[in-house]
């Protein structure tokens, strides 16, 4: 009998363990839902954004295949939900530039891959350029400010040879930005592939920051 109790105890724990860890799971998976919800919503808010600045919510909501009452869950103030979208939009910028390696190669093929990156950016592209002031802290960078790593990149194409030492740094960053804008406008007026329209893009740059003989 005394073994049989033993038996039963240890069988009691074995639920409770395997109980504890289910419930882990459950709420592992709901904290991934909820994730993947949000992001669907920030993302549907920048496309939504980039096209109508003034997108009412439920626009946004219906985009994001989430009733109103979710987005409020996420979002209870229309503030909210823009302060998180510029939240996200600095954050794909910040990666962005990271995946472009600036401190890598030549000063000019690290400028060409930061174009080939931002471009990348899609929706947010729109975003940017339908509300200039979205990113917040970030405008400066589309308004033809600079950050350390960009100033980095053109200092040292000035010292290697392949950007144009008569191009400042601000007039660089500005010229980039206003490519990004032409190609991403053309795409929209023409039905250009992006991958032609980019290629169009990186042609025209590189071309604009070349030495001259």
């Amino acid at each position: 009998m005394r073994s049989s109790g033993t038996h039963v105890f240890h069988n009691s724990q074995g639920r409770y363990r395997f109980g504890a860890a289910n419930l882990s799971d459950v709420q592992e998976n709901e904290r991934g839902a909820r994730a993947r919800t949000r992001q669907a919503i920030l993302s549907a808010a920048i496309e939504a954004l980039g096209q109508n600045p003034a997108a009412a919510l439920s626009d946004i909501a219906a985009a994001a295949e989430v009733g109103r009452t979710t987005l409020h869950r996420y979002f209870p103030e229309r503030s909210d939900l823009l302060r998180a979208v510029a939240a996200e939009g600095s954050a794909r910028l910040d990666r962005a530039t990271d995946n472009a390696r600036l401190d890598e190669g030549t000063g000019a093929e690290a400028l060409l891959r930061l174009c080939r990156e931002y471009f990348d950016l899609g929706n947010l592209l729109s975003l940017i350029f339908t509300d200039p002031e979205c990113l917040g802290d970030a405008t400066p960078i589309v308004d033809g400010g600079c950050d350390t790593r960009f100033t980095a990149m053109v200092d040292r194409g000035h010292r290697d040879g392949t950007i144009d030492a008569g191009l400042p740094v601000g007039w660089l960053s500005s010229l980039m930005w206003s490519q990004l804008y032409a190609g991403w406008s053309y795409a929209g007026q023409h039905g250009t592939s992006r991958h032609d329209v980019l290629k169009l893009v990186v042609r025209t740059v590189d071309g604009a920051i070349a030495p001259r003989a």
